[in-house]
Order: structure tokens, then sequence, then C-alpha cells
């Protein structure tokens, strides 16, 4: 079993709770690709919050662009949309969204040490990606991982929220994302190469 940042437990609850906007989505029959450009929307002006320094908006927005990017998927498959081509586009919209925010992060900090941080984090974020669909290019399931994006995008608001108390909470969290993203991409790989042979 993987281990996860974020517990099965967790997913699990959040999941149960998002139910009711999902049925009511569902019965709107809302297209999945209208809830994956809220998204995307909601992903820019949350960085826009961190350029701004509001990190509590920004956290905010956050999480509620993770909520669409759980729906989008949820009613593709309730409402019989699943394609191929909804896949990449959601996929595609996604590493969009996350630029979007550290962007507003970088341009909020203007710290060397930072930024660096935040283009590791940003390089991490990119390759578990496409690690996974290399991988599965090649015929081999490849979603394991300590911090795919539900955990990037809840350290990343977590950190964003909490900062309120203590803005060191932001850096934590950035350090943390940047260090398990790019160990999540060097864990795909090796189980590519394993799965290969």
């Amino acid at each position: 079993m993987a281990i996860r940042l974020v517990g099965k437990i967790f997913v699990d609850g959040f999941m149960v709770m998002m139910q009711p906007i999902a049925n009511i989505l569902i019965s709107w029959r809302v297209h999945p690709h209208i809830v994956t450009i809220a998204g995307f929307l909601l992903s820019i002006l949350s960085g826009y919050g961190f350029y701004r320094g509001n990190f509590i908006l920004a956290g905010v927005l956050l999480i509620i662009a993770g909520i669409c990017d759980v729906m989008d998927g949820q009613l593709a498959r309730s409402t019989n949309r699943v394609s191929k081509y909804g896949a990449l586009f959601d996929s595609s919209i996604d590493r969009y969204s996350e630029v979007f925010v550290y962007m507003g992060l970088v341009a909020f900090y203007i710290d060397p040490l930072i930024d660096a941080l935040l283009i590791l984090t940003i390089g991490g974020s990119f390759m578990t990606s496409y690690v996974r669909a290399r991988a599965e290019g090649l015929g081999i399931e490849c979603k394991v991982g300590i911090m795919q994006r539900p955990e990037r995008l809840t350290y990343l608001s977590a950190g964003a929220i909490f900062s309120h108390f203590w803005s060191g909470v932001m850096i934590i969290a950035i350090i943390i994302v940047a260090l398990f993203s790019n160990i999540t991409a060097i864990q795909r790989i090796i189980y590519t190469y394993n799965n290969s042979k």
C-alpha cells in the first residue's frame, strides 16, 4: 500500500461531504468542463490573492478550486461523459491552474531562495503528472506516490490559511510540497522501472 501525506480516511470523508454538491450538479446536468474551467478561474484568483498578500482568501479559493477538481471527474463518471479528450482537458487545465497559484506566490515573496523552492515545486508537480502519463503510455498504471495533487492543494491551502497566525507556516508548506512532489516523481520513475521488466 502506497503511503500518502493525506490519509485515505480524510480523502474518503471529504468525498462523502462533497456528495450532496455532486448530486446537485448531476441533477442540473452541469457539464464537467464547466466545473473544470470554474476551478481554473478560481486558481487564477487564488494566485492573485497570494500576490496581494491575502493568504486566507487565497487558501479558501484554492480549497474551492480543489473541490472543482474532484467534482469534474465525478460528474463525468456519473453523467456518462467520460472521454479520453475530457481526461486530457482536465489534466492540462490542472497544470495551468497550479502555475497561476505558484506565480502568485513568486510575485509575493520576490525572494531568491523561496522562488527557487517554488520552481522546484512546479517541477515536481509537473514531473509527477508527466511520469504517470508516460508510464500509462507504456501500459503501466502509475498512481503511486506520497504527494499527488490533492496533497499539494491541501498543504498549500492549509499553509495559506494558518499563515494568519504565523507567516512561517506558508514557507514550511512550500518546503514540504517542493520536497515531496519531487520524491513522488522519483517514486513513479522507480515504480515504472520495476514494472517494465
